[in-house]
């Protein structure tokens, strides 16, 4: 056998399709610097891959390329493993957008590892405490609740609680797109997280994923704003702190735009609450005067 590639993402991965809404997503752990930039590879309205083991990584464009001309799931992997001359060494998931999943575990991959098959997803982990870290995977994310973002996470936390891999533990990825196909490369991605180096990767993946959720939300809120339905606009902002609730960003924002709406009042207290936390939010604002972007009364964000 040829001698492998440095790349060693040992790891435990999921692809899956969200049958409700058709979103794509694949997630990952390994004790890997990095893990997602080799591992992980989605493209909305066409699939999702995780690439490990001795990584192909390769296997990701390729496969959704493969994907994007028509082939199923289980046709691109088969076309990728019969290329390769290393397969014995890799280990490969894929989810296509119709829900059908293949999976490759090579015969010279560390145990513990095996892969999983489920309805529209795929499980899959090598160099593992134990088998009970792949066969955990399944059952948990089958029984969660939620959207795909959190049966993923889920699914990983599920895993590291039954042992994660045998080396322990150093980074981990996220990545959920759009089950229809999108114009230009860069829309589409509902959730692109990484953790490339932690003592507890999972941990700050969950706490990133709280935080895109709360961002997520602020961003509509500015747009409800923008649409002129304030009230709304002001509930989102609520349920956004509830989630971050120390981000003065939400705070100043929401006083310009409350301020350019014709509500001074209000403004103030929002704007009172953000140059406490931090004056260079008034600097701010005076900046966006000078820009047009603000509209409000200048005398509310003068001490």
């Amino acid at each position: 056998m040829e001698t492998p590639p440095e790349r060693l993402a040992a790891t435990y991965s999921i692809v899956a399709r969200d049958a409700a809404t058709g979103e794509l997503g694949v997630a990952v752990q390994s004790n890997y610097f990095a893990v997602g930039t080799d591992v992980s590879w989605a493209e909305p309205g066409v699939g999702a891959i995780a690439t490990q083991g001795i990584v192909e990584v390769a296997y990701g464009p390729k496969g959704l390329a493969l994907l994007a001309r028509g082939a199923s799931a289980p046709e691109a992997l088969g076309e990728l493993v019969a290329g390769d001359p290393l397969a014995a060494l890799r280990q490969a998931a894929i989810v296509d957008a119709e829900g059908r999943a293949a999976a490759h575990t090579g015969s010279a991959c560390v145990s513990a590892c095996a892969h999983a098959l489920g309805d529209g997803c795929s499980v899959q982990g090598n160099m593992l405490a134990s088998d009970a870290v792949w066969q955990a995977m399944l059952p948990a994310f089958e029984k969660r609740e939620g959207d795909l973002a959190e049966r993923l996470m889920a699914t990983l936390e599920a895993a590291e609680r039954a042992g994660g891999d045998v080396r322990g533990r150093q980074s981990a990825a996220l990545l959920v797109v759009s089950g229809e196909r999108q114009a230009h490369h860069w829309e589409g991605t509902s959730f692109d997280l990484h953790v490339e180096d932690h003592p507890r990767p999972l941990e700050e993946l969950r706490r990133l994923l709280t935080l895109r959720r709360a961002y997520a939300l602020f961003q509509e809120a500015r747009r409800t704003f923008g649409a002129g339905d304030l009230d709304a606009a002001l509930a989102m902002v609520m349920r956004a702190r509830k989630l971050q609730p120390n981000d003065s960003q939400f705070v100043f924002w929401t006083g310009v735009a409350l301020a350019n709406s014709g509500r001074p009042e209000q403004a103030r207290q929002w704007f009172a609450e953000a140059f406490r936390e931090n004056d260079a939010w008034r600097e701010l604002g005076r900046r966006l005067c000078q820009a047009g972007l603000y509209t409000g009364d200048p005398s509310l964000l003068e001490p």
